[in-house]
């Protein structure tokens, strides 16, 4: 190990993370034949000590190499270079983690910051589950989801929500699609009306279409989506479907009078409200308006919330809240399909929320956000754009004159990510915008290296 000691001493003047500059220098030196396979590397207390750091450290990056394939785990006998590993079948870093085959387009929505998630503990936590299943745990589980999970859920849904539920009303699905194709089919949805955002999310509206359910767009203000319109125009619907927490892409509320109006609907028609609260583990400013489930004395509302946002996405997992009334159905319908997430990954994912490893990393997320949604508002307010007051979220939207389909496909020729806002749109007028995401943008460097880049391809 002594020329991993030698190479320590450039590491510092590196700005990512010392847990990812040790794994790539074990990485390299596999890579080179300096580490061969089977060969034991030092424990985790002995190896800190040798490069100055934490005993942490150094356990993150032999658990992002084992994560990999590059290193094993033989318990009690230690850490150990892959036997199986060799030039040609080494791994490369995993797709959607930040490595060399993957780097997000600039501007990209819909994904957080890799280069935040905690690897390390991940694999760590992965790794325990592995060393401790048993035999029961190769068979399927429950078709609604890992109980465990399901509890875990539940407890964060009380302190961070205000909402009060059993885990016999949470489901497990692969996204937020699945989510909603389960919500539809088990209400018997087909030839029925929903209310929906416009603007709003377009690539849930082929799902919805694809469940035999007729869109019916729905105006968004200053106060969210306008109830009243919809009242007026489209009563006799029997779905809505809403971002009230942070509306997608404008960013407002849905104003309490609304939340009430609505709910008041839902409980005279017979109606249902989905609540996608997308995002609502970020922001910034003010204290956020209590979802619409934890108003929900009528028992009305369906809950869906992923972790593809606040985690990473090829996690791919969803889950949702139903009403105590609506259980059997729910659960029915999900013998049809069982839970298509695998245990291994349900486990891993309760531990990660039971043992506090969620929170720690939500509230890192928070503050390294805040920061570079300033960083990308300062850029774009130098540019000369004109950034529409959003509370929170991980995306942004600027005002402007013009085209602006036009200019966001402009925009992605030149290799920047953003969408339109009138592409959002059904059937009604609005002012036009640029929807953008800062999440992976890693200094105001960047972020002006980017904004300029947009202001080059659209004008």
């Amino acid at each position: 190990m002594a020329i991993l000691r030698v190479k320590n001493k450039t590491m510092k003047q590196k700005s990512e993370p010392r847990y990812r500059q040790i794994a790539r220098q074990l990485k390299t030196a596999i890579e080179q034949g300096e580490l061969a396979a089977g060969r034991r590397l030092p424990s985790s207390r002995l190896y800190a000590q040798e490069l100055g750091v934490s005993r942490v450290t150094v356990e993150n990056a032999y658990g992002e190499l084992v994560a990999q394939g590059w290193l094993e785990r033989r318990g009690q006998a230690g850490t150990y270079v892959s036997d199986h590993l060799t030039l040609e079948t080494a791994p490369a870093e995993p797709l959607g983690f930040g490595g060399e085959q993957f780097q997000p387009q600039p501007f990209q929505l819909g994904l957080p910051a890799l280069d935040l998630f905690p690897r390390g503990i991940w694999s760590r936590v992965m790794g325990r589950r592995l060393r401790t299943q048993t035999r029961f745990d190769l068979a399927l589980g429950d078709v609604c989801g890992e109980r465990a999970l399901r509890q875990a859920i539940v407890e964060y849904l009380r302190l961070s929500r205000s909402i009060e539920c059993e885990a016999e009303q949470v489901f497990i699905t692969s996204g937020y699609a699945a989510a909603m194709s389960l919500t539809l089919q088990a209400l018997s949805g087909r030839g029925e009306g929903m209310w929906v955002e416009d603007p709003g999310f377009p690539l849930i509206r082929p799902t919805i279409e694809q469940e035999g359910v007729t869109l019916h767009p729905v105006p968004v203000d200053a106060e969210g989506m306008d109830v009243d319109w919809a009242l007026k125009h489209a009563a006799d619907t029997r779905f809505a479907l809403l971002t009230p927490a942070h509306q997608s892409p404008t960013g407002v509320a849905l104003s309490l009078p609304r939340r009430r109006q609505l709910l008041d609907w839902a409980a005279h028609h017979q109606a249902w409200v989905i609540e996608d609260d997308y995002d609502s583990e970020f922001r910034y400013h003010g204290k956020p308006l209590p979802p619409l489930k934890s108003l929900d004395a009528p028992q009305r509302v369906i809950y869906i919330g992923t972790f593809s946002k606040a985690l990473f996405p090829a996690l791919r997992t969803a889950w949702l809240v139903a009403p105590m009334p609506l259980v059997a159905a729910f659960r029915r319908q999900a013998q049809r399909v069982a839970c298509p997430v695998p245990l291994l990954w349900q486990q891993t994912l309760a531990d990660f929320l039971r043992e506090g490893h969620f929170w720690r990393h939500l509230k890192k997320m928070r503050l390294h956000y805040a920061q570079r949604r300033r960083w990308l508002e300062a850029a774009l307010v130098a540019h000369g754009f004109q950034v529409v007051e959003q509370l929170g979220g991980i995306q942004l939207v600027v005002s402007v004159d013009g085209d602006d389909r036009m200019m966001a496909r402009r925009a992605r020729e030149a290799g920047l990510a953003v969408q339109a806002v009138n592409d959002w749109r059904m059937a009604h007028c609005g002012g036009a915008g640029l929807i953008m995401s800062f999440t992976n943008i890693a200094s105001q460097a960047m972020a002006n290296e980017q904004v300029a880049a947009l202001r080059r391809a659209i004008k």
